[in-house]
């Protein structure tokens, strides 16, 4: 175990020092502690830097991890080595999903070849540090709004992937420190957040590490999936790399970054009433996108962090590479703590975290304490400003208020085409095309048309308050008797099981089912374009007259040919807002001046009367997302 070698011994040995429980006093382990450098420059650097520098003492050997690239993180400010300097980083593992991290199974399985062809010991080959691979890019929705979608569209993953599940199998019980979660469990960020995370690392806990003399350390990670950055939300430092890099890191070798320059990103106040987390993200990645961040950390603080769930933090933290961020960082504080709790972990390890990030510097204090940290440069956002909106029809960082949404989509419609235009000609802007489905099913199709209607992806389905929102818009829905369009490819497909537990305990999956938002399967599906096809008569009907039809789903990227080759438009939303645009059936609608549907009685139904209460939403959050549901799915 790569990080109990490097830890036995080191340049910065007399950093290492006992930790004794805050509420016990009994000893937790020893550490790195970054108060034993004497050094004032630490208490100066942003929380994600001063996970570096603790990575570089506690790695420093002279060779990997030098004194000097010590000395260059201490010096970010004092001698602007930020954004100029090149330094080593040792993450504490390293998180695969299965379509990028089969190459790197192949690779070491090249390499116990190679050793075996050499006289040597193949079965030395293994990581170094802990890997886990999330078969979650795979699932595909071949078969929906059907009783029985999970286990046929499973099937048919199984079938399709016979031959690369039987090598990650192998792999899993071959290597050391390689843990493989199977299919059907989950999408790699969502599963990371909920289960594998660890906050603060105990090394006695890790495969092969030290249990006589353990060793506490922040957690940390890179994936070969660019949106590991959702993982940044629990105060735990990770981004996404390329498959060289993550081998390297596989094998114990330190990732060569540029000391990156950290963006502070100060929040105020809270969300008001009826805006969501995805509105909020939505906000933040067209205003980074404006900030121009790339390369860069972002460093959320502010009195309006603590008004933010953990998971509305893991949303904001999901669309980092959408707002061009290396990083969008949350660090460390009581919410931190309660999620550990919420999600299962045990007492002990949430006082190990909380010990260790108060006593070390990982915990966040208010912006006017002696150690509360600069920033190279920084924006503010009250988000009580935060209004409900969608970003597309192209670009995730194309913000869209909901009140804009019919004109901007008329003028995308006639604009040149680009990122927000189609280039229509003024005589084709109301062609449409009468369409009778297989089971005789009558519907009209225009521009603006929506055909695929998906509750999909990490970056939402990872957060209850937005989910259970769905299912009581459904709820309100199918009491009024509303329908949905037959046309709509409608899908759910949860990041992680106990989405689904929730759910049914609140008795909202029932009405989402009843809406067509039956659960399909457990991965990345539409928002990766695995979407599946659709139903025969609308590719006709689309490719005949050449329209520009539309998806809305709860993803990250909405990029054309992205969700399906035939929606030229696509729109992310939140959860609630994707059942609310599916039963207009097109996204043109004026939500304030037009009903959604007829209730039963004939009368006119608008969003306002299916929208939930805040309150309402909290409160059944409250009740059904308990620490049984995680410990009954991941133990």
């Amino acid at each position: 175990f790569n990080q109990t070698l490097v830890m036995s011994g080191g340049l910065y040995s007399s950093c290492r020092t006992s930790l004794r429980s805050s509420k016990s006093g009994a000893s937790l382990g020893s550490y790195y502690s970054l108060h034993s450098l004497n050094d004032d420059r630490v208490w100066a650097l942003p929380y994600s830097i001063r996970v570096l520098l603790e990575s570089a003492i506690r790695n420093a050997d002279g060779s990997l991890v030098t004194k000097d690239d010590v000395e260059k993180i201490l010096s970010y400010y004092s001698g602007n080595t930020a954004g100029n300097v090149e330094v080593p980083f040792i993450p504490a593992r390293v998180v695969l999903q299965d379509f990028t991290g089969v190459p790197a199974v192949v690779d070491l399985a090249a390499m116990r070849d190679a050793v075996a062809a050499l006289g040597g010991n193949p079965q030395k080959v293994n990581p170094l540090v802990p890997v886990d691979l999330v078969v979650d890019h795979s699932v595909q929705v071949d078969v929906y709004n059907d009783p029985k979608a999970v286990e046929k569209n499973k099937a048919i993953e199984m079938s399709r992937n016979k031959e690369r599940f039987q090598f990650i199998k192998w792999g899993s019980k071959a290597f050391q420190n390689f843990r493989v979660v199977p299919p059907g469990a989950g999408i790699v960020h969502q599963v990371n957040l909920e289960y594998l995370a660890r906050v603060v690392v105990n090394s006695a806990d890790e495969e092969g590490g030290d249990k006589s003399a353990p060793v506490l350390y922040p957690d940390s990670c890179v994936g070969t999936d660019s949106h590991t950055t959702m993982i940044d939300g629990l105060g735990v430092a990770g981004w996404g790399v390329g498959g060289i890099e993550a081998e390297a890191a596989m094998l114990g070798q330190p990732i060569a970054m540029v000391l990156p320059l950290v963006v502070g990103f100060h929040l105020s106040r809270e969300l008001g009433v009826g805006v969501t987390a995805t509105d909020l993200v939505l906000t933040v990645v067209e205003m980074l996108r404006k900030k121009k961040v790339v390369g860069k950390f972002v460093e959320f603080y502010g009195p309006g962090v603590a008004k933010l769930s953990l998971a509305d933090r893991a949303t904001v933290a999901n669309m980092g590479p959408e707002y061009g961020a290396t990083m969008g960082f949350f660090p460390i504080d009581d919410v931190t703590l309660d999620y550990l709790t919420q999600t299962g972990r045990s007492d002990k390890h949430v006082e190990l975290c909380r010990s260790y990030a108060k006593e070390n510097g990982f915990f966040l204090v208010p912006e006017t304490d002696a150690k509360a940290p600069r920033y190279d440069d920084t924006i503010s956002l009250d988000l009580s400003t935060v209004v409900p909106c969608l970003s597309g029809p192209k670009r995730p960082h194309d913000r869209v208020a909901l009140h804009q949404m019919p004109s901007d989509w008329k003028q995308c419609l006639s604009a040149p085409v680009g990122f927000k235009g189609f280039g229509l000609k003024p005589e084709h802007l109301d062609d449409q095309i009468e369409v009778t489905l297989g089971g005789g099913e009558k519907f009209t199709l225009k521009h603006g048309s929506i055909v695929i209607a998906a509750i999909t992806s990490c970056t939402n389905t990872s957060n209850p308050e937005v989910m259970v929102a769905s299912g009581l818009v459904a709820k309100a829905a199918v009491k009024k008797g509303l329908k949905m369009p037959a046309h709509i490819k409608t899908s759910l497909a949860p990041g992680s099981n106990v989405v689904t537990d929730y759910l049914i305990e609140a008795n909202l999956l029932k009405p989402l089912e009843a809406l067509g938002f039956g659960v399909v399967g457990y991965g990345c599906t539409t928002c990766i374009g695995n979407s599946g096809e659709l139903d025969p008569a609308v590719t006709e009907a689309i490719t005949s007259k050449d329209l520009v039809s539309c998806s809305v789903l709860s993803g990250n990227r909405n990029f054309e040919g992205r969700v399906h080759p035939l929606t030229r438009g696509n729109y992310l939303a939140s959860p609630p807002l994707v059942v609310a645009y599916a039963l207009a059936g097109r996204v043109d609608i004026d939500f304030e001046k037009e009903p959604i549907g007829t209730a039963t009685d004939g009368s006119p139904v608008f969003l306002r009367d299916i929208w939930p209460d805040n309150q309402l939403i909290k409160q059944t959050v409250a009740k059904v997302n308990t620490p049984a549901k995680y410990r009954a799915t991941y133990l």
